[in-house]
């Protein structure tokens, strides 16, 4: 790849966490160019064997790559492969892709040496920024540490988002809300509450609950003890449950207890058989998927409830 071979308004430098983390990155940068490193290719290769969605997805982009690079020569690959994208119809801006065909001079600190991968890449895009100045060079990663050494070096460095449906993730239902602290004595002169099957229920009403949506988590500011589910909601009136305490080893999950509210929502919503379809959000460790195997197997193996589980 010579020198005059980029020319697009923006260089987008790819780390290989993020197309292991969204195969489709590829095709997401429009009219930008896209450079991936050897090293990168090199990563893809060492990482494309298992069952894992990782292993998966660095197989997909390598099918990928080869669509892209089928029937182009050598010359054709050093000007910069057309990115034609198969995520869209119709025609869309569309930028090229390079990949790194002979070692480009680094030149990083000697308190920064290059023999490991992250720094490999992060020599490649200050090389890159060093021999196309009228270009902006940007290092694409998931990996915060390389981000802060390439703003050290004065590299531009962006996270990857591209693969998310909302741009402002905060819109997204989080399955609870908090009311406020004098919520009971508001509601209390039209306030309905029976018992059945030890659960307590409350029929309250007013226009703050036509926000509510059944089988949303419901807690009180100043009432740390109360968990509670809305069952039903019909115009200004709605049903709300206890929650059971999941947190309790008396009602422990196949062993597993909840480890704070947002967890003990989690199983009721998992442990009721009236509830067809449960989604869970959240970072890695937050229990997730110890918590829908735990509820599937006490369901499945000490309930009878279902006959197979599959993950």
């Amino acid at each position: 790849m010579t020198n005059n071979d980029i020319g697009g308004a923006r260089l987008f430098v790819v780390d290989t966490n993020v197309l292991m983390h969204d195969p489709t990155a590829l095709f997401r940068f429009q009219e930008h160019d896209v450079y991936l490193p050897m090293i990168v290719l090199e990563e893809l290769d060492a990482g494309k064997k298992g069952v894992s969605e990782v292993a998966r997805n660095a197989r997909q982009v390598s099918r990928f790559l080869d669509e892209l690079m089928h029937d182009a020569s050598r010359e054709e690959i050093e000007r910069g492969l057309p990115v034609v994208t198969p995520l869209h119809n119709g025609d869309i801006p569309s930028g090229r892709l390079f990949l790194q065909t002979r070692q480009l001079p680094v030149s990083l600190p000697e308190s920064m040496p290059g023999n490991i991968p992250d720094n490999n890449i992060l020599g490649t895009a200050l090389a890159l920024q060093e021999s196309h100045p009228e270009q902006t060079v940007t290092l694409v990663s998931k990996d915060i540490n390389l981000r802060i050494k390439a703003a050290v070096l004065g590299v531009h460095a962006e996270d990857y988002y591209n693969d998310q449906v909302l741009d402002d993730v905060n819109l997204l239902y989080i399955g609870a809300t908090t009311l406020p602290a004098d919520f009971w004595e508001k509601h209390s002169r039209e306030l309905e509450s029976w018992q059945e099957e030890g659960r307590s229920y409350y029929r309250v009403h007013g226009e703050d609950v036509r926000s509510w949506y059944a089988n949303q988590g419901l807690t009180i500011e100043s009432d740390e003890s109360l968990d509670a589910l809305v069952r039903k909601v019909d115009g200004d009136s709605a049903v709300i449950e206890t929650a059971k305490d999941y947190r309790n080893q008396r009602n422990a999950v196949w062993g597993i207890t909840a480890r704070n509210r947002e967890q003990n929502f989690a199983l009721n919503l998992l442990m009721d058989p009236e509830v067809d379809f449960v989604t869970m959000m959240g970072t890695a460790g937050t229990g997730k998927t110890l918590l829908a195997l735990a509820a599937g197997l006490q369901q499945t193996l000490e309930q009878n409830r279902f006959r197979e589980i599959i993950m």
